[in-house]
């Protein structure tokens, strides 16, 4: 078997980006649960969230055009 020779920079570099990998593919597939959380987030706090309203506003102010 051929043997190779990693500098521990580059390995930690490849480490990084495979956790990140992972973390996006993850979040891709786990998205029930982080609507889940918002929405108990904003239901324990309702002044976080914003109305449909005050988003069309927001989107109106930027030149967007809403339905």
């Amino acid at each position: 078997m051929t043997q190779i020779t990693v500098s521990q920079d580059k390995l930690e570099k490849v480490l990084t980006d495979m956790e990140v990998l992972i973390n996006d593919v993850a979040s891709l597939f786990d998205q029930d649960k982080i609507v889940k959380k918002r929405l108990a987030d904003i239901k324990a706090d309702p002044s976080i969230s914003k109305s449909e309203e005050e988003l069309n506003d927001y989107l109106k102010k930027r030149g967007i055009k809403g339905e």
